[in-house]
């Protein structure tokens, strides 16, 4: 919240009730927003797992996960991760780095897996912060390891989010630049090259990051690091226009607002997650109509906290008994004395405290 100062204008005593009354007024204000936020009920799980600490020390480097799920052996998936001042590791479910793709300033990061056509890696590259790209990249599941497909155009300034869209036959990436443009990419997927094709262009009134697409019902969600969530038509020819479907109104959802991830179920249900980055928690919201859904947090034990988190990522189906319903990854912003890394939770501990939480 920025400084509050009152007109100066009129008469010293003009001025003294104007102080007067907008200070009893943003007392008020305040009082109500604590009350609010106080009956926002949170609960608490633990992290079942944590990747090793990026290679960037003493610096806010960790940023964006993004998950693939081995259907054939679950305990065999994989996590993309960013460091964002350094490239994008490969991690094992069990935390090991056993793959580091040096790229510099990557912030966000996204996967598809497009089955015997490969797994396609997407990050948003800002290296030139006056010229957003979008780096691509094949997972070889078996080795583990990025192989580099090529970049594009992702719009003219800083590069900050990206998410990957199933539009039918075609892939397009949504990249979310820092000042709230959001570039609509449709991606040309070639055996051993990928590359773009900016298709439309979309806009937030100010700095965003976190994006997701619900494949079901073409919808795109941008976070608004200061104002909520946006609500977009996916669809390449649909119009422009977004709405602010959810607000920070910090209570269910504290700015900053960052990440973004679903848990679809069925044709339209399941739950959006936002990362309420303002309070270190996560923001649940029912599927499709956003109503809110409770709250919660990975809280301390023998794996730590996280605290203040950029990306997150959410896959269901079974990970091995760990995580048997789906997984949950989130940044954690401080993980002292070590650099930052990313924690694991188990959906099904969430959706279980959830539950037990509910009035």
């Amino acid at each position: 919240m920025g400084t509050v100062r009152p007109a100066l204008r009129g008469r010293r005593s003009g001025v003294l009730l104007t102080w007067v009354a907008r200070t009893i007024g943003l007392g008020l204000i305040l009082a109500g927003a604590l009350s609010t936020a106080a009956a926002a009920q949170t609960v608490s799980v633990l992290a079942r797992g944590q990747t090793a600490p990026v290679g960037t020390v003493a610096d806010d480097a960790a940023d964006d996960p993004a998950i693939w799920r081995n259907s054939r052996d679950p305990e065999k998936s994989l996590i993309v991760g960013t460091d964002k001042k350094a490239g994008l590791h490969v991690y094992r479910l069990s935390g090991e780095s056993v793959h580091f793709t040096p790229a510099g300033r990557v912030n966000n990061v996204d996967l598809v897996d497009l089955g015997t056509r490969g797994v396609l890696v997407v990050a948003s590259d800002r290296n030139d912060p006056a010229a957003a790209r979008l780096k691509f990249y094949r997972l070889d599941t078996r080795k583990a390891a990025l192989v580099p497909l090529g970049e594009a155009s992702g719009g003219a300034g800083e590069a900050y989010g990206v998410c990957l869209a199933r539009l039918g036959r075609q892939i397009h990436a949504f990249s979310v630049l820092k000042d709230g443009q959001v570039v609509q990419v449709r991606l040309d997927l070639g055996r051993d090259k990928a590359s773009g094709t900016t298709v439309r262009n979309l806009r937030v009134p100010s700095q965003a990051e976190g994006c997701v697409v619900d494949n079901r019902t073409r919808t795109l969600y941008v976070g608004e690091e200061t104002a909520g969530v946006w609500v977009f038509d996916a669809r390449s020819d649909a119009p422009s226009e977004g709405r602010l479907t959810i607000r920070a109104d910090g209570a269910q959802l504290v700015p900053d607002v960052e990440g973004l991830a679903l848990a679809p179920e069925g044709r339209t249900g399941g739950w959006l997650v936002v990362s309420s980055q303002g309070d270190n928690a996560y923001a649940l919201y029912r599927l499709p109509d956003l109503a809110p859904a409770g709250r919660f947090r990975i809280s301390g034990g023998a794996l730590g906290a996280t605290e203040e988190t950029d990306g997150i990522a959410l896959a269901l189906g079974r990970f091995g008994r760990t995580y048997p319903e789906g997984l949950f990854i989130a940044q954690d912003g401080d993980n002292a004395p070590a650099a930052q890394n990313f924690k694991l939770a188990s959906w099904a501990d969430i959706l279980k405290a959830m539950r037990a939480g509910a009035p």
